[in-house]
């Protein structure tokens, strides 16, 4: 099974596209488990809005992460490299930090897909 970390951003897309998260991450990386820090989980649930399927998530999802209060792309990045997980984002700025730290990351396509970027 392999880890993938979510980004607001990303979810915020998978939620929009209506996309069965499942099924697709399925079809690119075989069986996904999710993964969140308390940073994203904190950025949506302010959000507030009741369309992001917050529920679903946080019940689909491992939280993980140090408690030491870091900027939420650094701490993605750092998770990602150390342990090979790719992280679902739309974020281009984020997309080019993780690839300069030779991190991969999965997009929403305007296809309404999912592709993995590796680096």
């Amino acid at each position: 099974m392999v880890g993938v970390l979510v980004d607001s951003c990303g979810w915020v897309a998978i939620s929009k596209s209506g996309l069965n998260i499942d099924i697709e991450m399925e079809k690119i990386l075989g069986k996904a488990e999710l993964k969140i820090t308390s940073n994203v989980k904190n950025e949506l649930k302010s959000l507030n809005k009741k369309n992001l399927m917050l529920e679903i998530l946080l019940h689909k999802s491992e939280l993980v992460g140090n408690r030491l209060v870091q900027h939420t792309d650094t701490e993605l990045i750092n998770l990602s490299k150390r342990f090979s997980w790719p992280v679902l984002t739309i974020d281009k700025e984020l997309k080019a930090k993780l690839v300069k730290n030779g991190c991969s990351y999965i997009e929403v396509t305007s296809s309404n897909s999912l592709r993995l970027i590796e680096s």
